[in-house]
This record gives C-alpha cells, structure tokens and sequence, in this order.
C-alpha cells in the first residue's frame, strides 16, 4: 500500500511511502476499539466521588416521635435517609475505575483505528522537517495549508522535538505526540492525522514488535 507524501507547503513530492498491511490495512475490529478506549477512559476518571451516609451526617441521634400510638410510620433520627439532610443511601464511593486490558487486543485496536484512518484518507504523510525556533504562527500556517487549523489534529513525530511541540501547544485541537505514545484513543479523535515520513517505520516497529498473526488477519 503506497501514499503519496507531501511537504509542509502543503504540495505532493514526487516520493511516495510504503505502508505495511499489517499495520495500515487490517480489516478493523470495531470491539477491540471500544474496549481500548473505553480502557483509556476509564483511566483517566479521578473516581474521588463521595457522598455522606447515615453515620456521617452530623446530627442528633434522638428519635423523632414515639415509635407507636402515632398512627404513622416509625422513624428513626433526624439522620435518617428518607429526610431531608439525612444521609445517602448506597451512594458513590471513592473508587478505581480502571481495569486491565490485554496488550495485544490493544495493539490491534491501533491497527485498527490507524487502517480507519487510512481506509477513510484521513492519514496524510509529511516530508520530514524541523524547526529552529518556537513559532506558533509557522506551525499555525502548515495546518491552513491542510485546511486543519479549525479541526483536531494530530501530529505525529518519530521523537520528541521540543520547538515543534512548544509552537502547537498554544493553538486549541492540535496534539503532537511521538510515534512510540500514540494510543485508540487519540488517533480516532483526530479529524487527520499528519504523519512524518520517518514516523512510519516508528509506528510499525512499535505494533510489529509483538506481532500475533491472528491480529493480520
């Protein structure tokens, strides 16, 4: 699977890059995907929700009324859960939502998102280039050029470039993340992906490095 591969003037080179199948064109599997990123969701939740029970509330612990001869229900004290102030019953708790995930489901659900991406022409391979300074208004204008500066976007480096990633972080819907970082998660929520040319072998090396030939398929 070939693509062509542009220059950050917003031009096609003459080069085209090879993609590997196994990577960029599986036949996605939709369950792997939710279970991923409902995973990275689950992990990102601070589960520090709390409401107070019946023996936290403050109040007196005398009974309302009698407990017969009123002709009403009996009710406890002024704690009680059926009244107003009174504490929650089965309410939440201070919890961990996350759960484990097996790594090579996560891994196809990559696979997946990525041969989405591709199948749907929504991965676009960049020349490599680099920056000598940070300057937000050049990286604003290579996303115009791709029609991207009012969409999310996400560029993908093969390592960490410090002026790169200091001239995106000002412009609202514009990731840039290193190949080796990328996850369900963040791939899917792009409008496009830019992909540097070296970044290619990155990303099959990455999800290549425990291949299983039921996630070829």
């Amino acid at each position: 699977m070939e693509l062509a591969v542009y220059n950050i003037d917003g031009s096609k080179t003459a080069k085209t890059v090879d993609l590997n199948e196994a990577v960029f064109g599986i036949k996605p599997n939709d369950h792997a995907i939710y279970l991923d990123v409902k995973h990275h969701m689950a992990k990102r939740r601070q589960g520090t929700h709390k409401t107070k029970e019946r023996g936290e509330v403050k109040g007196s612990t005398r009974k309302m009324r009698r407990q017969k001869g009123t002709g009403a229900a009996r009710v406890g004290d002024i704690k009680s859960p059926i009244l107003r102030g009174g504490g929650v019953t089965f309410g939440p708790r201070p919890r961990d939502y996350s759960f484990k995930l097996n790594k090579k489901l996560k891994i196809l659900a990559r696979k997946s998102a990525l041969s989405y991406k591709v199948k749907d022409d929504k991965l676009l391979v960049l020349e490599d280039f680099a920056m000598q300074e940070p300057k937000t208004k050049k990286y604003l204008e290579i996303l115009k050029r791709f029609d991207l500066d009012d969409k999310k976007s996400l560029l993908v480096l093969p390592e960490y470039d410090r002026m790169i990633q200091l001239s995106s972080r000002n412009i609202p819907r514009a990731i840039v993340a290193k190949a080796s970082q990328l996850n369900t998660y963040m791939i899917l929520n792009a409008d496009r992906l830019l992909v540097l040319e070296s970044s290619i072998r990155e990303i099959e090396n990455v999800l290549l490095k425990n291949n299983d030939p039921v996630n070829n398929k």
